[in-house]
């Protein structure tokens, strides 16, 4: 298995290096093509005077977010130039979640930034992590701003036995066929380690007849289920968690679980989501 496109999201008000060069960075790795994406809404002025001032206004900002997008074109054309098979870019003056996830028919796996921003994030210019995870029916690789590297040599996998965690094993499958050793690691939730070991060792056996070199672990649940996972990560020096995105409708949103919106906000390494 390979992945053949992949897609990265570029803000327009964050850095958007990390992002790049470890997108260039797979795709050399998996001789692929490139999709970058950008939208931004424009919005209308808060207030109004005269018709001509209002319309004034309008036109600047919609000059200003055409000019952030040209000029964010302009950076990812320079810095994917020479490491991907080809690469194309698209953009859209619209909400950036919806349009994204519109987008990601086109690729088999999405990069995106893990924006810290939370609850402050304005939907109708920023990408909102949390909810893309639950709609763009692809795998989500959220990178850390502060992480500027990608190895994937060492692979935590995130296991709970649900349809989640199952779709992500199977999308992180290019990644992990190459990794130098993926450890399947559950959080003993319930207090039974010889069910969680059951599930371990069939994920294990079942990565390895896909040529994985996997080992499993079962972690007791002493603190927050994200927080033991990025204990194993620490003491197996890995840099990619790959998890299933948890979560469940209430009145159209997505509230997502525990874990999900802990490495969404807070752990330093890249995690790879599906849902």
């Amino acid at each position: 298995m390979s992945y053949a496109t992949l897609m990265v999201y570029l803000d327009l008000d964050h850095s958007n290096d990390a992002r790049l060069n470890i997108a260039g960075a797979l795709a050399e790795r998996f001789e692929a093509s490139v999709i970058g994406v950008a939208a931004c809404l424009q919005t209308m002025p808060l207030y109004f005077t005269d018709g001509f001032v209002a319309d004034s206004l309008i036109d600047q900002d919609r000059a200003e977010i055409e000019k952030r997008l040209c000029a964010t074109e302009e950076r990812f054309r320079a810095s994917l130039a020479g490491r991907a098979k080809r690469i194309e870019w698209r953009c859209a003056m619209t909400p950036p979640t919806a349009y994204v996830a519109e987008q990601c028919r086109a690729a088999d796996l999405v990069i995106i930034g893990a924006n810290r921003d939370g609850v402050r994030l304005d939907p109708l210019r920023q990408l909102v992590p949390s909810d893309l995870v639950t709609v763009a029916g692809r795998p989500i690789l959220v990178i850390p701003q502060e992480v500027e590297v990608l190895a994937a040599n060492r692979v935590i996998i995130g296991w709970k036995d649900a349809p989640e965690a199952r779709r992500a094993v199977f999308d992180a499958l290019p990644l992990l066929q190459r990794c130098e050793k993926a450890i399947v690691a559950e959080i003993d939730e319930n207090d039974d380690p010889n069910v969680a070991r059951a599930h371990v060792d069939d994920v294990v056996a079942w990565l390895r007849h896909h040529g994985v070199n996997a080992s499993g672990t079962v972690r007791p649940m002493i603190a927050r289920a994200s927080e033991e996972l990025d204990a194993v990560a620490r003491q197996e020096e890995a840099d990619l968690i790959v998890v299933g995105a948890f979560g469940h409708s209430r009145l159209r949103e997505w509230v997502l679980g525990g874990v999900t919106r802990d490495l969404i906000l807070r752990t330093p390494r890249c995690t790879l989501f599906a849902h």
